[in-house]
């Protein structure tokens, strides 16, 4: 593909977040653990109906990963549910940023994790009083968006690429979800233009991204991986105030803007001013 891995990366941040602010449109008409079920459901079918995946060969680690998604998206949703989507996406980011470090532990990194942590940490105190269980809920997710780099870095390096052990994962993920999600997306089903617009945050939010993180994470070292996502929060941010007019507070801009400065400092082993690893170059499963 003629795509370079960071423009890849960037097709999927615009829309890991664009879906689910429009996601948070629909909380006045759904649920947040309907939209979530909705969300996986519409994406499992597109992958079903594209890739037709071979269900009877998915291993321990595509069913972890599908487990990962449905308690990921649940988790997402209930956060976004009571906190601006830019905060929310900080927290997501720093325990991915302590998997950057771990894979290549330098001063360095050490100082981006540091700088990442002192970022979050003025969000949290931002958010504490007020909604504290959305922190719970954004802490949550913040784990399991660690545990999904992890299971998809490992899934992409597999050979063939990763795109079908995705869609395996989110038929996995389709089904573990239906105990969650089940209830409340009745609304849903009786009104089309609710159906429609789920449909769309799906493909926005689990179809659209994941592949092209699957795209990405073929070419790029998890570590290298892991710190590009400090992008996240500022993307967010832009997101939350252009669709939901979310526009964050002194503290919180400044919080999100020491977790992006993480980026700038880190360097994965090997790699030199002005270039990417590849998996070549800093492979770490």
């Amino acid at each position: 593909m003629g795509f370079p891995p960071w423009g890849l990366f960037a097709g999927s941040a615009v829309f890991h977040y664009v879906g689910p602010a429009l996601a948070v449109l629909l909380f006045s008409r759904l649920e947040p653990l309907g939209a979530a079920g909705l969300r996986i459901w519409s994406a499992a079918l597109v992958f079903a109906l594209w890739r037709r995946p071979v269900l009877w060969r998915i291993d321990r680690t595509v069913l972890a990963w599908g487990a990962v998604l449905a308690a990921m998206n649940v988790t997402f949703y209930l956060a976004i549910d009571r906190l601006p989507l830019g905060t929310v996406a900080a927290i997501e980011f720093l325990p991915v940023v302590a998997l950057a470090a771990l894979g290549a532990r330098t001063v360095r990194n050490l100082l981006a994790l540091a700088v990442a942590v002192g970022g979050v940490a003025l969000l949290t105190d931002a958010e504490f009083a007020g909604e504290p269980v959305g922190l719970v809920f954004a802490f949550a997710n913040a784990g399991l968006f660690a545990a999904y780099i992890v299971l998809a870095h490992r899934v992409a390096r597999r050979p063939g690429g990763g795109v079908d052990g995705l869609a395996a994962a989110m038929v996995a993920a389709a089904v573990l979800v239906v105990p969650f999600g089940a209830a409340q997306v009745a609304p849903a089903v009786s009104d089309p233009v609710v159906l429609a617009a789920g449909v769309g945050v799906g493909i926005c939010s689990s179809v659209v991204p994941y592949v092209l993180d699957q795209l990405a994470m073929e070419r790029l070292a998890r570590a290298t991986y892991a710190l590009m996502t400090s992008l996240l929060p500022a993307i967010a941010t832009v997101v939350g105030a252009l669709v939901l007019g979310q526009f964050p507070e002194p503290v919180e801009a400044a919080g999100v803007g020491l977790v992006i400065a993480g980026v700038a400092l880190h360097r994965g082993s090997g790699q030199k001013e002005g270039t990417w690893n590849t998996c070549g170059s800093d492979r770490r499963d």
